[in-house]
């Protein structure tokens, strides 16, 4: 799978053509199966067999994961369903040290006699391992915490939400857009519910309860007498709730170009704002290329951070151990132990979070049997640290794990993941129009769109999918055609101003992909809106 598919799906054609691009895994199953529960004493009692017969054969270390992931997609193309898929998968995972080394199995059969073998081929893969070891594994120290439980802090469970009520919303959102102008509309629905189970010979026995949802649609507008076209995509963000997300609050509305909510969204009400802006792209002036402060709205800006901020700041990519979906880190342990490593400017504070509510990336504990906690990455502008599991805290000094480990399926092994990564907001009173008002020659960008960045995470281009021209602190009207360019230390090096918390607001990808094989991760990105002076911006669609 290719990153931008991970990312984000932008741009993908016929909703049919959707769902062989999605990770999904699992056979299907039916509707209501997400309302089942398994009982947390019988995943204990599963995950004791896989322990005693690790320690058995000689493992100094095991963790046992039990991890029952169900995910529904329902998919609409204007006044069709396209498809309506659940599937579940479940099984155990078990990683082990053994000889000094690493060793991990899994399997989907949950008998006594399964487990125990699952847990001596694991035994046995890290006694093979352990003859290529340079040095043993060194694990950070964790306290177990007996039997404990996390449960995400939804108000309303999406999968037991009628059918009907979800097809009706998606339907009609695409009928809006198509009566507002669109020529083309689909709607889609994802839905995650991950039951995990956790246990560890530290002692630990954690049953967690995690849950996600993503609404968005897709519009496309033709020009009827040149058959050129633009598209809008939603403005929703994948969040860590449940369908409460869709039941936008009036006091939740942030005024702005478009209506924008704090935590929550109204999906009917973006598609008819985009039925109107995807014919107003049509006929919007081509920018041109120069410099320009940027204003960048929360919905876009939260993609620059993911891969300027999060991927270069995963302690694996830092160091070489991992390369794949664009490369290693350009923030090297001698840039950490300077001390004084100019990242941004002194109003750049960016932080790992695994903890913050909403977020996707919330959980109470990580694929390790961490506690999830919040610590400075970048603070006042210099680097001050990384995102660190087990085995790699002892490399950059630390005592315990950040809890930033995961797995995207019983049958993967965990790694680093990136936690939330987030910008923190500003501490003045501001709002967008605060910000505006300032600017003499700027863009106001909304929405995230097509991207491209080199091996090291420094040199990048950003595209979205609004974007308005601003002159002399005045919205002057709608431009196309537009992408940025910069290094990541010469933009965050422009930040100049931001709003406060009243418009901190989450952005984020349900499928952030890493690892070989690739796994894919959902993850949580925080800012208010924030501008940055004198920024490259060229046009797309003239010929160099």
């Amino acid at each position: 799978m290719k990153r931008r598919d991970f990312v984000h799906l932008t741009g993908l054609g016929a909703a049919a053509a959707m769902l062989p691009s999605i990770p999904v895994w699992g056979n299907s199953v039916p509707l209501d199966a997400a309302l089942d529960r398994i009982d947390p004493a019988l995943k204990k009692r599963m995950s004791d067999v896989a322990l005693n017969a690790a320690r058995s054969r000689g493992a100094t270390y095991t963790d046992v994961r039990i991890g029952r992931y169900l995910n529904q997609f329902v998919v609409t193309r204007e006044d069709k369903v396209q498809n309506i898929v659940n599937t579940e998968s479940y099984g155990m995972g078990i990683r082990v040290i053994a000889n000094g080394s690493w060793g991990f199995a899994a399997t989907d059969k949950m008998d006594n006699d399964s487990i125990a073998k699952a847990a001596e081929l694991a035994v046995a893969i890290a006694k093979e391992n352990s003859r290529l070891l340079t040095e043993p594994v060194q694990l950070a120290p964790q306290k177990g915490y007996g039997e404990v439980s996390w449960k995400a802090p939804i108000e309303k469970n999406a999968f037991e939400v009628p059918m009907k009520e979800k097809v009706d919303l998606l339907l009609s959102v695409n009928d809006a857009a198509l009566k507002g102008g669109a020529n083309y509309a689909n709607s889609i629905l994802f839905l995650v519910n991950e039951q995990k189970y956790f246990a560890s010979t530290d002692g630990s026995y954690i049953d967690q309860d995690i849950h996600r949802i993503w609404p968005t649609f897709f519009l496309t507008k033709i020009d009827a007498k040149t058959g050129k076209f633009e598209t809008r995509n939603s403005l929703s963000a994948p969040m860590g709730m449940g369908y409460e997300y869709l039941e936008a609050r009036p006091q939740d509305k942030i005024q702005g170009v478009t209506t924008l909510y704090k935590g929550r969204y109204d999906m009917l009400e973006d598609a008819k704002a985009a039925a109107t802006q995807v014919g107003q792209k049509i006929t919007a002036k081509s920018v041109e290329a120069g410099k320009y402060d940027l204003v960048l709205d929360p919905s876009h800006l939260w993609l620059t951070i993911h891969e300027s901020s999060g991927h270069p700041t995963e302690l694996d990519r830092v160091l070489g151990y991992e390369a794949n979906f664009a490369g290693t880190s350009f923030l090297t342990l001698d840039k950490w132990q300077s001390k004084n490593f100019k990242y941004g400017s002194e109003l750049v504070n960016i932080v790992g979070d695994k903890t913050q509510p909403g977020s996707l990336g919330a959980v109470g504990y990580d694929d390790e049997g961490v506690g999830t906690k919040k610590w400075d990455i970048i603070k006042d502008g210099v680097l001050v640290n990384y995102q660190a599991i087990r085995d790699q805290a002892h490399i950059v000094g630390l005592n315990e794990s950040q809890g930033c480990c995961y797995a995207d399926n019983w049958s993967s092994v965990q790694f680093q993941r990136m936690p939330n990564v987030s910008l923190l907001p500003g501490k003045q009173k501001k709002s967008i129009d605060d910000l505006i008002k300032n600017v003499e020659k700027g863009i106001y960008i909304i929405g995230d769109g097509s991207f491209s960045i080199d091996q090291q995470r420094y040199n990048f281009q950003f595209g979205g999918q609004l974007y308005y021209e601003i002159k002399e602190g005045k919205i002057a009207g709608m431009l196309k055609d537009v992408a940025y360019q910069a290094n990541t230390q010469e933009f965050w090096n422009a930040c100049s101003d931001m709003c406060d918390e009243s418009d901190y607001r989450l952005g984020g990808s349900f499928f952030d992909g890493k690892g070989q094989p690739a796994q894919s991760s959902a993850v949580s990105h925080g800012c208010a809106t924030t501008r940055f002076n004198g920024v490259n911006v060229i046009n797309t669609a003239r010929k160099i």
